[in-house]
């Protein structure tokens, strides 16, 4: 749980210090695309402390693939 809120302060301080960098710069697409990409890492980094069942995408990759193969 510790390292949880570790890892959201970490993002928390990282993504004021990037947008508001961004804003400035009037970057505004760059800024949403950071927010959504930061998120997305955090949401798995925290899953990951956790021990939630994250799927593999080499799964997925094998689906995909395996009709080639044979």
């Amino acid at each position: 749980m510790a390292t949880s809120f570790l890892i959201l302060l970490f993002a928390s301080i990282l993504a004021y210090i990037e947008v508001t960098r961004l804003l400035k710069r009037k970057m505004k697409k760059e800024a949403w695309s950071f927010s959504i990409l930061l998120l997305f890492s955090v949401s798995l980094a925290i899953a990951f402390v956790l021990d939630a069942d994250i799927p593999n995408p080499l799964k997925l990759l094998t689906l995909i693939y395996q009709p080639l193969l044979s």
